[in-house]
């Protein structure tokens, strides 16, 4: 049974955290007493109104969430069915919160973007469809919710299916699904509507359950960042030595030519280690220790690939980046990089450009950025570092600055090359 996971993103009010409380409800994936702590909550919140339950409140968990009826931090709930098990991921909608957006949205194969039928497209609905482009989640489902409200019309429907066709033909997005709904009552997310006899297409669990992704794995890019070299010390195990990782992408086998990086050292694969039984073969998404035949210098932050697919190896890089911290940064700042094990110190050299999330232009000739602004950044690095495209391979591609005297994480870099 494959794992889908997902992020809801959308406007503040669009119902994400309703819509997660329908799905879990209506597929019967919470558990009794879950439920009967909701049901009480929902007695307190309505003071004895006569209200139903309140599904937000299934992920809407902090205090502070409950009483302003917001979300503000990512939450994560998992469920399954007889056909896929997933890893739903809440994003908040206040724009003061797009960092943590990012957050939950980097390892994400599909986005739901909530709108508002009464509202269509807004600024919320622009940038978090934006970030979702930049971070090449490849599923993108526009849930057009509160249908209720307008009478379940068509033409509301629709209208909002073309306004947002021509944002995602702004941004590249090809894969994009269209489901009208309402959360609050039930129609369309797991069971079929009734008030809309003419929307012909899946339920939003129908899509979810059967969404193809064997094509989201890159499968063509072994790479193995090096977490622990493993030499222990004892006298039966002296000749001894394994590297252990995630294989990130693509596969290994025994006898493979490698090469690590950055310092481009090359040996073959001898042996594959896998919960104590040895493998063929492994592929990404496994933990492994890897065995060369030659002793060669290896340690932590090293990245060995298959030597017929070379990654890029550098020290002057160019990303999109989201910066996440509340104090600004400047050129000629100074953090350090991480791109999977392997940490740097490295400068900005460069911004390019900004963009504008409402026209999704270029803004130049800029010094600085503030908090959740998306911008175009050139980084000098102290050490070579070994990288993908993010566009080629999230997963290699991928990177965040640190601030070297907190060590909080300030940026997420989408890598795009070398300049």
């Amino acid at each position: 049974m494959d794992l889908l996971r997902f992020i809801t993103c959308g406007s503040v009010d669009d119902g994400k955290s309703t819509l997660i409380g329908r799905l879990l409800y209506d597929s019967k994936s919470i558990l009794v007493d879950q439920l009967e702590a909701i049901e009480r909550a929902s007695k307190t919140k309505n003071q004895g109104d006569g209200g139903g339950i309140d599904l937000a409140l299934l992920t809407d968990g902090l205090r502070s969430e409950r009483e302003q009826g917001i979300t503000i931090d990512v939450a994560y709930r998992y469920f399954q069915t007889p056909v896929r098990k997933f890893i739903i991921v809440d994003a908040p909608g206040h724009i003061q919160y797009t960092r943590n957006m990012v957050t939950g949205a980097s390892n994400c194969q599909l986005a739901i973007v909530l709108i508002d039928a009464r509202n269509g497209v807004v600024e919320q609905t622009r940038r978090h469809s934006l970030i979702a482009s930049l971070l090449g989640i490849p599923h993108i489902v526009v849930a057009i919710n509160k249908m209720d409200l307008v009478d379940y019309a068509q033409d509301a429907f629709s209208d909002i299916c073309i306004q947002y066709a021509e944002l995602a033909k702004k941004l590249n997005v090809s894969q994009v699904s269209f489901i009208p709904m309402s959360a609050l009552n039930g129609d369309n997310v797991v069971d079929r509507s009734a008030n809309m006899p003419w929307y012909e297409g899946p339920t939003l669990l129908e899509h979810l359950e059967t969404v193809e992704l064997s094509n989201d794995t890159n499968l063509t890019l072994p790479r193995f960042p090096v977490q622990y070299v493993i030499r222990p010390q004892t006298t039966e195990l002296h000749d001894y030595r394994g590297y252990a990782g995630k294989i990130n992408s693509g596969a290994f086998r025994v006898g493979d030519a490698v090469t690590v990086l950055p310092s481009a050292q090359t040996s073959t694969i001898s042996r594959i280690e896998f919960n104590e039984q040895d493998l063929t073969e492994a592929e990404a998404g496994q933990s492994v220790i890897l065995h060369l035949f030659d002793d060669i210098d290896i340690s932590r932050g090293d990245l060995i690939v298959r030597s017929d697919t070379q990654p890029i190896v550098a020290q002057n890089v160019e990303g999109m980046l989201c910066w996440m911290d509340t104090k600004e940064l400047k050129v000629g700042s100074k953090y350090v990089l991480q791109v999977g094990t392997a940490r740097t110190r490295c400068s900005i050299r460069e911004i390019p450009y900004r963009l504008n999330i409402e026209t999704y232009e270029h803004v130049e000739e800029v010094e600085s950025l503030k908090l959740n602004d998306l911008a175009k950044v050139v980084l000098r690095t102290a050490q070579p570092v070994a990288f993908d495209t993010y566009a080629l391979n999230r997963t290699n591609g991928g990177a965040i600055l640190i601030d070297e005297t907190s060590n909080v994480t300030v940026g997420a870099v989408m890598l795009e090359g070398e300049t």
